[in-house]
C-alpha cells in the first residue's frame, strides 16, 4: 500500500487546459462549458505556491428537495410543505467541502447542457473549487435527485444518474489523468461508472497518491479490481453490510465485517455510524473510535457523510494524525447537519476550528 508520509511531498503540476476555446470531442459527444471565474489557485501555479490539491472525481446533481411530514404509502399521494432545487451529488458535495475548508480542490465530473448543470457549476465555483475538468455532456441531462426531507432531519433519496453515468469516454482524457497524478489525495464515490473509478485509482497508485473511496452510491458489489487500488474505504453501516454480506448491527459485527474488507485488500476502513460516531479500522491496529459532536438541532442530514469524508481527507493530506483527522471530520459533520441542503451546509474552516476549540 502507499505510505501516507508521501502526502506532504509536492509534485510538479501539469499545465492547465486552455479554457479560452473549449475543445470539442465529437466521438464522445462532449464539450467544455464556457469557463466560470476560477479560484486563485491553479495547476499553472508553482508547487511552492500551493500544496498538492485534493482531487474529487465523481457525481454532480441537482437535488430537488421536498419537505414532507412522512413518506407516502404505496399508491398514496401526499403534499409537500415546500420544495426547492439545490446543487448536490456526492462528488460535488465533497469537492465544495474541500473548497470551503480552504484547501485547493479540483472536481472531475460531468453535467448536462441544461439549467441544472449551470446550477452545479456555479455552486462548485462559489465553493472555491477549480472547474478546469468539469465536462458538459451533450445528450444527457445533469444528474438529479429527489430528496424527501422529514421533520426530524432524516431523508430518503431517489437518484437519476444522467450525465454522471452516461457519456464517459472509454479512456480518461490525458488532462484528467494529469490532475489526478498531481494530487495530494483523491476522493472517489460510487455515483459514476466503476470503470472510471478504476482508471482514476490506478493512475493515482502509479503516482503514489492515496485514494479514499466513499462506498455510497450504486447498490452493487465493488469490483475487486477497484479495491486493489484503494487506500481507505469509507462506508456507513448499511453499505458495509451490503459489501460484505455480513450483519453490522453491533460493534463486534462491524469489526468482523471490516475484517472481511481487510481480506479483500483494503488496509484502512473508515466506518461512518451516524449518531454513534465513526470508527477507523487499520489492519493490525486497535480500532480508533470517534464520537459525534452533538448539534443543538439537526435540520438536515443530507451531505453529512460527504462532509465527514471530505473533511477527513483534507486533514489527512495536511499531515494531521489520524485522531485529529477524525475530530476535524466530526466537527465539520456536526456543523453540516444544522443547515438545510448538502452544498449550502458545507462549513468553512474557521467555523470547524472554533467548534473543535470549544469541544476539546
Amino acid at each position: 500500500m502507499v505510505a501516507f508520509a508521501a502526502l506532504s511531498t509536492p509534485k510538479p503540476y501539469p499545465q492547465s487546459p486552455n479554457l479560452e476555446t473549449p475543445p470539442i470531442h465529437p466521438q464522445s459527444a462532449q464539450f467544455r462549458p464556457p469557463p466560470l471565474p476560477t479560484p486563485s489557485f491553479s495547476l499553472k501555479s508553482s508547487p511552492a505556491a500551493s500544496p498538492p490539491p485534493l482531487v474529487v472525481v465523481g457525481s454532480a446533481n441537482a437535488d430537488i428537495y421536498v419537505e414532507i411530514e412522512r413518506l407516502p404509502r404505496e399508491g398514496e399521494t401526499i403534499s409537500a410543505a415546500t420544495g426547492q432545487t439545490l446543487a448536490g451529488g456526492k462528488g460535488a458535495n465533497q469537492a465544495v467541502c474541500g473548497g470551503r475548508l480552504a484547501y485547493p480542490t479540483y472536481f472531475v465530473g460531468q453535467v448536462g447542457p441544461d439549467a441544472h448543470g449551470r446550477l452545479v457549476a456555479e455552486a462548485l465555483q462559489g465553493g472555491g473549487v477549480a472547474l478546469d475538468r468539469l465536462t458538459t455532456v451533450a445528450g444527457a441531462p445533469t444528474g438529479h435527485a429527489v430528496v424527501m426531507l422529514q421533520p426530524d432531519g432524516q431523508n430518503s433519496i431517489i437518484i437519476v444518474g444522467g450525465a454522471n453515468m452516461a457519456g464517459w469516454p472509454e479512456s480518461l482524457a490525458a488532462e484528467d489523468v494529469a490532475v489526478v497524478e498531481s494530487a495530494g489525495i483523491v476522493l472517489l464515490q460510487r455515483e459514476i461508472p466503476d470503470f472510471v473509478n478504476i482508471q482514476v485509482a490506478k493512475a493515482a497508485r502509479r503516482s503514489g497518491v492515496p485514494v479514499i473511496l466513499d462506498a455510497g452510491g450504486v447498490d452493487a458489489p465493488i469490483p475487486p479490481e477497484l479495491l486493489q487500488f484503494i487506500d481507505i474505504l469509507s462506508p456507513n453501516e448499511s453499505e458495509l453490510a451490503r459489501l460484505t454480506n455480513m450483519p453490522t448491527e453491533s460493534f463486534e459485527q462491524i469489526s468482523q465485517a471490516v475484517g472481511k474488507c481487510h481480506e479483500m485488500g483494503v488496509k484502512e476502513v473508515l466506518v461512518k455510524l451516524g449518531a454513534k460516531g465513526s470508527v477507523l479500522f487499520t489492519e493490525g491496529k486497535e480500532p480508533m473510535r470517534q464520537p459525534i459532536i452533538s448539534a443543538p438541532k439537526v435540520v438536515d442530514t443530507t451531505g453529512a457523510g460527504d462532509t465527514f469524508t471530505a473533511a477527513f481527507a483534507v486533514a489527512l493530506v495536511e499531515g494531521k494524525p489520524r485522531k485529529e483527522c477524525l475530530e476535524f471530520a466530526a466537527a465539520a459533520a456536526s456543523l453540516c447537519v444544522q443547515v438545510k441542503g448538502a452544498i449550502p451546509s458545507m462549513p468553512d474552516r474557521k467555523s470547524v476550528s472554533n467548534l473543535i476549540q470549544m469541544h476539546y
